[in-house]
């Protein structure tokens, strides 16, 4: 595999910035700040664990930091970097509009075929907010050849990627939301439907809804909900029926009020087809055969299959900033099952994504007896890493050739992504990239600050178990970083 020449390389380089495996020369907290930033919070209970490097890898300052912790979405920092080495930043993903078959007048006679190749952006994201733009991509192909009917099937091919929809230790009452989605190699707006809530009703009544693509009768809603004066607070409640696309709404929805929600749906290669025949049909294209998704794998090159249309997406160096600067857990479980796929040259899984990671670490010079995961993105609780491991792998990423597309994927304290509130008023504003972190009970904050005397150092800060307000918990860690940009 390609990245096993960069393993040799870094390992080199280790030896010389670092004097061996000595990374742990001896810091020490002289003012206790640190100490008394955490002593003097009412978060003192929880789990803290704190690393912090210079540009060579040796500590300045420590805290736990060879405690394994849950890091949440901190682990897609080695998630994005370990898929960064195996496919290189300007790998692009390629998605097939196949025909089997012949077109005789304004018909064609066969079967077209979808052939997903794990491109987790098919939607508005990259095409200035165009969540068609793929679809009419593919129908303007049909309607150029003079095509009004398809006399065959419309098929799904998702054999590039495990037939598993979720990685091992999700919750269940995570999957019914859009950072819970299945993963499938032919996706369709994040594999998720995005509804509307329109509270102008009288109080006592039932709220209107839409949702997107077409208020599509692939899921339905049990609209439940109820308009309530407007001086209450909104009060959440959307549940999918897990193995079915029956969502139930529940929400207390105050006068006048607007919610924006994208839920998830069951079976997402099933729902890009059903997407994708009502916009054909839209089209004035009418599908005749049935739509169906296969799993297994084709010969495409076997003369059968007619490259109808290809749409390529945009290369990994973009796609990252969705993963680490939007924290989004779909990208992150759709490109590790990717590196698998191209690297092993099977179908991508994610135990399979997960060993990759794991040879890329011990590349790295981590200790890997010590990192535990079952995700890429940091929802399952059995995911455990520390700080230490995590700040030595952000020392180590400043050698990798992609390091600037690696950086440049992180959030910029104030300015964008998941930071861009953070910081307000600070010196820190702009000069904080790093990687946000929560799930219930944990947060977690990691990346390069550039100090008051311009000194770019590395940190890694987690907090478990807690049970204070996640703002509070952020203030913590935004005094934390002030210390580290004031001390440094």
């Amino acid at each position: 595999m390609k990245h096993k020449a960069f393993y040799t390389l870094i390992v080199s380089v280790g030896l010389v910035l670092f004097g061996g495996s000595n990374l742990s020369a001896q810091p020490v907290d002289r003012s206790g700040q640190l100490s008394r930033i955490i002593e003097s919070s009412t978060a003192s209970h929880a789990l803290w664990s704190i690393a912090v490097r210079d540009t060579s890898g040796r500590l300045l300052l420590k805290h736990n930091h060879d405690q394994l912790v849950r890091p949440a979405s901190n682990i897609k920092l080695l998630t994005s970097a370990a898929v960064l080495d195996a496919l290189g930043e300007e790998y692009s993903y390629k998605t097939f509009l196949y025909g089997v078959g012949t077109r005789e007048g304004d018909a064609w006679k066969g079967d077209i075929v979808v052939r997903g190749s794990g491109d987790p952006s098919i939607s508005g994201t990259y095409y200035g907010g165009d969540r068609f733009h793929v679809f009419e991509k593919f129908y303007a192909k049909l309607d150029s050849m003079g095509i009004r009917r398809i006399s065959g099937n419309l098929i799904g091919n998702d054999s590039f990627f495990d037939q598993q929809p979720y990685p091992k230790g999700w919750s269940w009452d995570d999957l019914s939301f859009y950072y819970g989605v299945e993963i499938s190699a032919l996706s369709f707006n994040n594999n998720a439907v995005d509804l509307q809530v329109f509270g102008d009703g009288k109080i006592g009544s039932t709220p209107e809804i839409q949702w997107f693509p077409f208020d599509t009768d692939y899921v339905e809603f049990v609209n439940e909900q109820t308009i309530v004066p407007p001086n209450l607070e909104y009060d959440e409640y959307y549940r999918r029926v897990l193995g079915t696309n029956t969502i139930v709404l529940r929400s207390k929805i105050p006068q006048h009020y607007y919610e924006e929600e994208s839920l998830s749906v069951m079976n997402a290669s099933l729902f890009f087809l059903d997407t994708f025949k009502k916009y054909l049909e839209d089209g004035g294209i009418e599908v005749g055969g049935r739509v169906f998704t296969d799993e297994q794998p084709r010969n495409w090159g076997g003369g059968r299959y007619t490259v109808l249309a290809v749409h390529e997406s945009v290369p990994l160096k973009k796609l990252l900033i969705q993963v680490n600067r939007e924290s989004d857990n779909f990208y992150t479980e759709m490109l590790l099952k990717t590196a698998a796929a191209e690297s092993f040259d099977a179908q991508g899984s994610t135990e399979l994504g997960i060993s990759l990671v794991k040879e890329f670490a011990h590349g790295m010079e981590l200790d890997t007896t010590r990192i535990e995961m079952t995700d890429g993105s940091g929802m399952s609780p059995a995911t455990l890493v520390s700080t230490g491991d995590i700040s030595r792998l952000l020392v180590k990423m400043q050698h990798h050739p992609a390091f600037g597309t690696y950086r440049n994927s992180l959030a910029i304290g104030g300015i964008n992504g998941s930071l861009e509130n953070r910081f307000g008023g600070t010196a820190l504003i702009n000069r904080v990239r790093a990687k946000t972190g929560y799930v219930s009970g944990v947060r977690s904050l990691s990346g390069y600050i550039e100090s008051s005397s311009d000194r770019r150092l590395i940190f890694s800060i987690a907090t478990n178990h807690y049970t204070d307000k996640t703002s509070y918990i952020d203030a913590l860690h935004d005094s934390i970083l002030k210390l580290i940009y004031e001390t440094y």
